[in-house]
């Protein structure tokens, strides 16, 4: 299946953002918030810290990184229980290089997106997307 872009006019105008995902047979996907995760733990080497920062809940992101870890060849995320040593979340290789890919694929196509979109927006409604009165 291919990538999915949902622009979206918001109601302050025509504004709008993108957000990115990749699916693969209707379930394998990739996107901001499994993105965003991967991030975060490779930022603060903790699944709990990276929830706190996000503001998803411990088991949201753990759902997360469970699935992305089923998902791909090699897990993407490595986990250590804690105790005397710690515990903590790190990056593997191979999620390192998803992140990284998943990365430049959202900025080449945030580009080609910045050449149409303003084409697309002159053919929108200024108040599209506004709420009814």
């Amino acid at each position: 299946m291919p990538p999915t872009m949902k622009p979206t006019p918001s109601s302050s105008g025509l504004e709008a953002r993108t957000r990115f995902r990749v699916q693969v047979k209707h379930a394998v996907a990739i996107g901001p918030g499994k993105a965003d995760v991967l991030q975060s733990i490779a930022e603060t080497g903790s699944i709990a810290e990276a929830g706190r920062r996000l503001g998803m809940s411990y088991q949201r992101v753990w759902s997360l990184v469970a699935a992305m870890n089923s998902d791909f060849i090699e897990p993407l995320v490595q986990t250590q229980r804690g105790g005397t040593a710690g515990g903590g979340a790190e990056l593997t290789a191979v999620g390192t290089q998803a992140l990284a890919i998943y990365r430049a694929i959202e900025r080449e196509a945030e580009r080609a997106v910045a050449r149409r979109l303003p084409q697309l927006l002159a053919l929108i409604r200024p108040d599209a997307g506004a709420a009814p009165e």
